[in-house]
């Protein structure tokens, strides 16, 4: 039976940090023997904001060896840069005149960050989700991880799939049936860990565009940092930890990661901090922190080391994704009716 297939990817701007481990790229890991996994690194996505070209190759790499460093297994998914499959920039034209104005007008984060960029917002933000729909609809994805924050990105790339390319532009079949142009994905929310929030305000999701360091703990933070940053973290002074109370936040966030990181489990967590203090607990967690990043730190240090192993990853998994890819694309220019190669 062929197997379900995921697609998801990280942005190379900024460190990824215990947000994006815990909430995409350790749940990614769990899913290579049930799923036939794909994971990018979606560079393109990272220019539709003002970037540094000096360092965006090199963070390329950085994402990449985090992937792998992170349990990604090259041998069991396919690991590739965005960009250097040119069938996502194709596909994003296609899709661009099929999709109303109005359907990119009303995203929320486009919204968000146009108010903070003023008039230097460009068009490639704008059009963010259509590369997004894109890269997912691409490789035929039954599922794709998403936190609540991407739902909605996700929900135009399957509006986009059934009513702007399927339904106009199916051929028949012997019987008049429709073949679909386009596979029409499905989301997959996974719980845990899924929303780790800030270190500085347990009611904001943890973000690399932060302005302040201190707000999260980066893959690569050294252990005296991540300790303190732990130690720095907002708290309340109420004594004792607990899940679940709308009025403690950093409570739920802080305990909620301790609980990951510890391997202990929600429960047990919760038992053990139910009467502790935060001066007591905030050892324990960057102790938890830094013993379940040190294996990953190790592994990343071995890969940095190595970039010509580390590019033939990369290379195995564009050639890979682009065999797939263009077989997709295909099907779209085809539906389109544009004159074969």
């Amino acid at each position: 039976m062929t197997r379900p297939r995921v697609l998801s990817g990280v942005q190379p701007t900024g460190s990824l940090h215990l947000g994006n481990w815990l909430g995409a790229i350790r749940n990614w890991v769990g899913l290579q023997d049930s799923h036939d996994t794909f994971f990018c690194v979606v560079d393109l996505h990272a220019i539709t904001v003002p970037h540094e070209p000096g360092r965006l190759a090199e963070d390329t790499l950085t994402t990449a060896a985090l992937y792998l460093a992170c349990g990604i297994d090259p041998a069991r998914s396919t690991v590739f840069v965005q960009s250097q499959v040119s069938a996502h920039s194709e596909l994003c034209w296609l899709l661009n005149c099929v999709t109303p104005l109005n359907w990119l007008e009303r995203m929320i984060q486009f919204k968000e960050k146009a108010i903070k960029q003023g008039d230097q917002v460009s068009v490639g933000l704008l059009d963010y989700p259509v590369l997004m729909a894109a890269d997912i609809l691409l490789y035929d994805a039954d599922l794709v991880p998403v936190g609540e924050d991407q739902k909605q990105h996700l929900e135009l790339a399957r509006d986009i799939a059934q009513q702007r390319i399927n339904a106009r532009f199916s051929p028949k079949d012997a019987h008049g049936e429709p073949i679909p142009v386009l596979k029409v994905p499905e989301p997959l929310i996974l719980k845990e860990g899924a929303r780790v929030m800030s270190l500085t305000d347990g009611s904001s999701k943890m973000s690399k565009s932060d302005p302040n360091e201190g707000s999260r703990i980066n893959l690569l933070d050294p252990p005296e940092l991540i300790t303190k940053k732990i130690k720095r973290a907002k708290t309340d002074p109420t004594m004792g930890l607990e899940f679940g109370n709308p009025e403690r936040p950093e409570s739920d966030n802080l305990l909620g990661l301790y609980a990951i990181l510890s391997g202990k489990g929600r429960e047990a967590a919760a038992a053990e901090c139910a009467g502790m203090g935060w001066g007591t607990f905030k050892p324990l967690l960057a102790e938890a922190a830094v013993e379940a990043l040190r294996p990953v730190q190790q592994r990343y240090a071995e890969l940095r080391a190595d970039r010509a192993t580390l590019e033939a990853v990369l290379q195995q998994g564009r050639e890979r994704a682009d065999t797939v890819a263009s077989e997709s694309l295909q099907r779209v220019r085809d539906a389109l009716g544009f004159l074969p190669a």
